[in-house]
């Protein structure tokens, strides 16, 4: 298929719930008669997918449901949780259950149904794959615009070629396993984990193993002990238990947006008290409710007097080797410095993500993009990255900015104030451009 250059002053590489959200950022100024931003999104998933590896019967969101695509930044929207629930009829059933956490499948419904609107902005099975100078640059002078290279992944695709004005970034968060162990067959992160679990013949699970202390753990652990009435769960954990997660009042108001300019405007012993103080709020901790959940089930068996769940606290594991019928854990026990074996039938790691870091994907663009005294790219309070004068292009981050904006970078709290900002900016940068060849 030959390639032809189609040019949009937004291009948006990947299409989850952040870019979600700034296409209906972005369609709202539309609404208001400003500035019309022509956009178009790429995402390499075949269709849109939030943590649907995830999406465990009857577990909740740990934000409300008014933190959604566009309320905190628009309550009016058309594309709020609220919108959605009257759409389908069950607005009335959502307030009678008087519950501020819908479950994540019905939340993921709501993104479905908020991405149908969208459907002609976003292309799925396209990656891209570079981010190149315009032909012709001579390589030095104003660059005022790229040219993305976007690779169609269907089993006919080509390569497109995009020419964009602004560039906005958000291809998720990165599975992060152990140093040393890979993925396998039977050995998982937990991105990927109903998948994978659905493959297994569940008759002959007889062990099986999660390790984090977090709420994916907690939430893994009681699914798989539930699902799996005649297999024992070796949770394990390099903590005494599982932590409970802050959600108080005041605790929560770090996800407020006046706190990302407190952490944004903060001196390096600021940030590092955010951090200190309140990593709690969403780092290796889990919801009171299935911590209790998971300790009733545990008590349960003691009266039964049967032995199924198992806590392996102040344990790491060392090493993993695949074995024909799952996994060959090597183990260490901080409690006696002691090492011993454990054999599993499939073993999955809930052990977070790594922020993502856009280097490789910028291609020619990189060495435009400035970075700070530790080797991290600067950034903006309007998520732009700060870049070289020569470089007229706006490039935003959705994600990849906790060492700029906190806790809240990657998450869902400050999603509609994120985008709006972001899509904000680009208009502002429009508009002066406008009046400048007036």
């Amino acid at each position: 298929m030959e390639a032809h250059t189609e040019a949009y002053e937004v291009v948006g590489i990947g299409f989850g719930p952040a870019n979600l959200s700034l296409a209906i950022a972005l369609e709202e100024q539309r609404g208001k008669g400003e500035n019309p931003l022509t956009a178009a999104f790429f995402e390499k998933q075949p269709s849109l997918g939030w943590h649907r590896n995830m999406l465990l019967p009857d577990t909740k969101m740990q934000i409300s449901f008014l933190k959604d695509l566009a309320t905190f930044r628009n309550p009016a929207s058309q594309w709020s949780f609220i919108a959605y629930l009257h759409a389908v009829g069950r607005l009335a059933q959502f307030v009678n259950n008087q519950d501020f956490f819908p479950t994540r499948n019905e939340f993921h419904d709501y993104l479905e149904w908020a991405e149908s609107s969208f459907s002609d902005r976003v292309t799925y099975n396209s990656e891209v794959s570079a981010v190149h100078l315009p032909d012709g640059h001579p390589g030095d002078g104003a660059i005022d615009t790229v040219r993305v290279e976007v690779q169609d992944n269907a089993p006919r695709g080509g390569t497109r070629l995009v020419e964009a004005r602004n560039l906005v970034i958000s291809t998720g968060l990165v599975p992060k396993m152990p140093t040393g162990i890979d993925r396998g067959e039977r050995v998982w992160h937990s991105s990927e984990f109903l998948g994978r679990f659905h493959t297994l013949d569940k008759s002959r699970i007889r062990r099986f193993a999660v390790v984090g202390a977090g709420q994916s753990a907690a939430e893994i652990t009681r699914f798989v002990y539930d699902t799996v009435p005649h297999a024992e769960v070796y949770a394990i954990m390099p903590s005494y238990g599982y932590s409970i997660a802050d959600d108080t009042p005041y605790a929560n108001r770090i996800f407020d947006a006046d706190a990302v300019d407190d952490y944004y405007g903060g001196t390096d012993r600021t940030r590092d008290a955010f951090w200190r103080y309140h990593r709690n709020t969403n780092y290796g901790v889990a919801d009171d409710e299935v911590i209790r959940d998971l300790y009733q089930r545990a008590y349960d068996d003691e009266v039964a007097r049967i032995k199924r769940l198992h806590l392996l606290n102040l344990s790491r594991v060392r090493t993993v080797a695949p074995t024909p019928e799952g996994a060959h854990l090597t183990m260490h026990s901080v409690r006696d410095d002691s090492a011993y074996a454990l054999d599993v039938d499939a073993i999955v790691f809930a052990t977070g993500y790594d922020s993502m870091d856009p280097t490789t994907l910028l291609g020619d663009l990189a060495p435009y993009c400035l970075r700070d005294d530790e080797g991290r790219l600067r950034v903006e309070r309007d998520y732009r990255l700060v870049t070289t004068p020569d470089l007229n292009v706006g490039i935003y981050l959705q994600g990849g900015t906790e060492h700029t904006h906190g806790l809240a970078s990657s998450l869902l709290s400050n999603i509609a104030i994120r985008s709006g900002e972001i899509a904000d900016a680009i208009a502002i940068d429009l508009a002066s451009r406008q009046h400048a060849k007036v």
